[in-house]
């Protein structure tokens, strides 16, 4: 379900499913949570909010991209612990 702010004045229905189907059209690949529209005056100011993705981190440890330890045997677990880690 999408949630709708209208600011400062009021919108048909009709204009408001608008602003939502560009949003949609715009940003196919994102799924979108909210929409805030602000009237004033002759112009909306639109703002669209979409659902944050997770990622997952990748880190270079001991030569290998990875995003976890738990695919490492014993040796590389221990190298990895015995690393020099720098702050920034």
């Amino acid at each position: 379900m999408i949630q709708i702010n209208v600011t400062n004045g009021t919108l048909p229905q009709s204009e408001i499913d608008y602003y939502v189907a560009e949003a949609q059209k715009k940003y196919p690949d994102k799924v979108l949570t909210a929409v805030d529209l602000e009237v004033d005056g002759e112009y909306i100011n639109a703002a669209y909010h979409f659902r944050t993705e997770p990622f997952e981190r990748i880190r270079r440890i001991t030569g290998y991209l990875v995003g976890t330890l738990d695919r490492f045997n014993d040796a590389k677990r221990h190298e990895e612990a015995d690393r020099v880690k720098h702050t920034v």
